[in-house]
């Protein structure tokens, strides 16, 4: 690869820096549910609409949901 060269790809990121990025953007997200190992959190419009979801379980993730299950808390 020629030097210079950008690489475009998207870095991978951890499921609480999703949702970090997300509410920086003017988003809100919520817990929809908490099941054994597993989370299923709602990505959300700033007007509250469900628009994607992230599953996970990254044990860091339940930790910080288990202490904060929405953004607009």
């Amino acid at each position: 690869m020629a030097s210079g060269l950008c690489d475009h790809r998207p870095m991978a990121q951890t499921p609480i820096e999703t949702l970090i990025r997300w509410e920086e953007h003017g988003a809100i997200w919520r817990l929809k549910e908490l099941v054994g190992s597993e989370a299923v959190v709602q990505l959300c419009t700033c007007s509250g609409e469900p628009v994607d979801e992230l599953r996970s379980e990254d044990p860091e993730l339940l930790r910080y949901l288990s202490a904060r299950a929405r953004s607009d808390d």
